[in-house]
């Protein structure tokens, strides 16, 4: 407002008239140099309106000035607060931009798709951990001890035969090798091999854990079977163990009735066949009902008291179970997949379908 404008206007209606253009340069701003253009213009201290308003108000009677400048000052704080409203709002983030969300959680670009067995594998650790399961886990490379003498294995046994596991060479031995596994110069130290059940890490556990114990542990397995529609040299395996003072057999069929419940549907039949484990007494083989069709899903049982013993638990004071799930089963079971190479060939006109 120039001086001569100022003057051919009177007091009250400069006020108003400074107060409309203020109000409307403001709120038209729409970046912090508009803004800031405003703010000059509007309340400069050394120029501009404001500056031009206030000569006009030293014109004003005696009698007029309460009145008048009462209304000046309202004005000046209404816009001085009008800025600092519009500041604030410019400075928060937009909400949208060309349709995104931008003031949402990052989330990473989904590229490609989870593979069956690894989606199978979530599914299965969520269950559990629902049941109080924790996740744990252990090196695929294994020592003798771990993978079969704590587990009341005997060397006699032919689930140690060379030709049914992968034994490592003895220089192999001296190589890169997992954190838990120290090489060793003896010329008589225990063989190491890929490990040929994932029960091997619940000694593990069990070595480090004073009771009560309940945990799964999924992971790799390797076992030199011939590879065909239902077999294969590496699969993948879920172990569970629940060790306390009072777990029995009651316990581990209603944690796996549970599981079946909860992974194929409420009301999924099972059944419990005896069998025989060497790490378990009693021991049973587990069955699931899918699709009208019985599903051998793996082995469970109680475990053997030597296997405490091996750990340093007293079998008098403590009880447990433990199971081994087979994950392919699993996830071929419930997608329909007749092929268990067919998880592995990484076709990706396959791998889309999940």
């Amino acid at each position: 407002m120039s001086d001569e404008a100022s003057a051919s206007l009177a007091p009250a209606d400069a006020i108003r008239e400074y107060e409309t253009a203020a109000v409307a340069a403001i709120d038209a701003a729409a970046d912090a140099d508009a803004l800031e253009a405003a703010r000059i213009e509007f309340l400069g201290r050394k120029q501009g309106r404001l500056k031009d308003l206030q000569k006009l108000m030293g014109q004003v009677s005696k009698e007029d000035r309460p009145v008048i400048g009462k209304a000046f000052n309202e004005v000046k704080t209404r816009v001085e607060g009008l800025l600092v409203d519009r500041q604030t709002a410019l400075s928060k983030p937009k909400t949208e931009t060309k349709g995104i969300d931008i003031t949402l959680p990052g989330e990473p670009p989904l590229l490609g798709r989870r593979h069956p067995i690894t989606q199978t594998i979530d599914q299965f650790l969520q269950i559990f951990a629902r049941f109080g399961f924790a996740a744990v886990d252990g090196p695929e490379i294994e020592d003798e001890w771990h993978n079969f003498d704590a587990l009341n294995i005997p060397r006699s046994h032919p689930a140690r035969d060379p030709l049914d596991n992968f034994y490592l060479e003895t220089a192999a031995q001296t190589a890169t090798l997992p954190d838990q596994i120290e090489p060793s110069d003896d010329e008589d130290a225990s063989p190491i091999l890929l490990r040929s059940q994932t029960s091997s890490v619940q000694i593990r556990v069990m070595e480090q854990t004073p009771p009560p114990v309940r945990i799964v542990s999924v992971g790799r397995v390797y076992r030199p079977d011939t590879i065909d529609a239902t077999h294969s040299c590496m699969f993948h395996q879920i172990e569970g163990l629940m060790v306390g003072e009072d777990v029995t057999m009651a316990s581990l069929k209603t944690v796996l009735k549970q599981f079946a419940s909860a992974y194929f549907g409420p009301g999924t039949p099972i059944r419990f066949r005896p069998s025989f484990f060497p790490f378990t007494e009693p021991s049973v083989e587990v069955d699931m009902e899918f699709n009208g069709q019985w599903m051998e899903i793996g082995g469970a049982g109680m475990v053997d008291p030597a296997v405490f013993e091996s750990v340093g638990y007293d079998p008098e004071q403590v009880s447990g179970f433990a199971f081994g799930l087979g994950v392919e089963r699993f996830c071929m079971g419930r997608h329909g997949i007749t092929d268990i190479r067919r998880l592995y060939e990484n076709d990706v006109r396959f791998l889309r379908q999940f």
